[in-house]
């Protein structure tokens, strides 16, 4: 009889939920920081911030408190009426508590909307450039990914006339981020405007709004999907407090759409995982009824950040920079690196280049090909000023070497 082999077992869709090059060149960096290199990373999208200490203070008096049971599936009735507040007060939506859902991490209030709207078969639209947990999501739940790509020239914004061409009879749902994950890019008003005139043109196309960044912006102004005329009944809005509070670690997101969705979503995630963290949600609420002082604090330092990226990459000729409005990425287009020789070493992709710029400069950055884009290269700059100065010092000088 043959060895057992588990292996041989593994259903099919876990192969579909890896986050591939994110996970490995940050691997990759601990490895080589282990054995003593010197290793300057630009890879993980976490605030280098602690948690505010007020936060932290909320949390343990919850604690003490007894706070520490199961939580209610769809959250505790006190954060759900106070982000119905803040996102009627903030982003001009009116929701009703019961159409609010807390879920562990905005990661799973979107794995929550897809499963509960999409069937196998389904046609999901992705902007990409795209965050990558939205293509394993989608394919999780049996739904077909149809990729619309925009590049550099265009801010990674597909003009709504290709998004509408690629609308067919089984497109169910499309997925927008703004502001983006990895390109930083914003969409204004008047280009959400024309995409919503898109999804009225379609008779059963709801939006996924990914709005996890909203706090975390330098230029223009930020615009919720849903807040727009007719968009309110087609829009689930997903957000949370890991990015601009700091919170990466809590695992605290949360999901607002209309209440049939939300009914749906609850009874999914009650399969599942059940309530957030109980404690942690008092938290959240704390969070949300103080100043935001600390989330300003958090945004300025970035905004010096994004200052000091958007000179140093300017600075490096056939790199292509789009603004960056908000968040804390950049997404430079290298394709004018790509193919290019180092001695032995062939830039045939931006896989390859970013192998070579860990192992010779001595620097962490994410392929584009992790986000649909095979031209570009994400780099995160939630890292100290010293840290990043020094990255963005090896990044020009590596790829100086391959124009000289």
């Amino acid at each position: 009889m043959a060895p057992f082999d588990v292996s041989s077992l593994l259903a099919r869709r876990a192969a579909q939920s890896d986050e591939g090059a994110i996970v490995r060149m940050s691997q990759r960096a601990r490895e080589l920081r282990a054995k003593g290199q010197d290793i300057a990373s630009l890879t993980i999208g976490e605030p280098d911030f602690d948690t505010p200490a007020f936060i932290q203070t909320a949390a343990t008096e919850a604690m003490r408190k007894g706070l520490t049971h199961y939580s209610p599936v769809a959250g505790i009735p006190e954060l759900r009426q106070a982000l119905a507040r803040k996102l009627k007060d903030e982003n001009g939506v009116d929701y009703a508590a019961n159409e609010i859902v807390i879920a562990n991490g905005a990661k799973q209030a979107i794995a929550n909307a897809v499963l509960a709207l999409i069937e196998p078969g389904d046609e999901v639209i992705l902007l990409s450039p795209y965050w990558v947990s939205y293509e394993i999501t989608v394919r999780l739940a049996g739904g077909v990914p149809v990729i619309l790509k925009a590049g550099v020239e265009e801010n990674f914004k597909a003009p709504p006339a290709r998004i509408a061409a690629a609308l067919t009879d089984k497109t169910k749902l499309l997925m927008l981020n703004s502001p983006s994950n990895p390109t930083g890019a914003v969409w204004s008003r008047a280009e959400l405007d024309a995409l919503a005139e898109v999804v009225k043109g379609h008779p059963r196309l709801m939006v996924l709004s990914d709005e996890i960044y909203e706090y975390i912006l330098f230029d223009g102004k930020m615009t919720s999907f849903a807040s727009l005329p007719g968009m309110r009944e087609r829009t689930v809005t997903v957000n949370g407090f890991s990015k601009s509070f700091a919170m990466t670690g809590w695992r605290l997101g949360y999901s607002a759409g209309p209440a049939p969705l939300a009914v749906a979503m609850a009874r999914l995630q009650s399969g599942l995982t059940a309530g957030a963290n109980s404690f942690v949600q008092h938290a959240a609420l704390s969070a949300l009824s103080a100043p935001r002082d600390d989330v300003e604090k958090m945004r300025q330092r970035y905004e010096t950040r994004r200052d000091m990226v958007v000179k140093a990459l300017s600075a490096i000729p056939g790199l292509k920079l789009a603004p960056i409005p908000a968040t804390f990425y950049a997404f430079p287009n290298v394709g004018a690196f790509l193919g290019r020789k180092v001695g032995n070493h062939v830039m045939d992709s931006v896989d390859v280049l970013c192998d070579w710029l860990l192992d010779e400069h001595g620097v962490a950055t994410v392929p584009g090909s992790a986000f649909g884009d095979p031209n570009c290269i994400r780099l995160s700059f939630a890292t100290g000023e010293v840290e990043l100065e020094k990255a963005l010092a090896r990044f020009s000088e590596g790829l100086g070497r391959l124009t000289a």
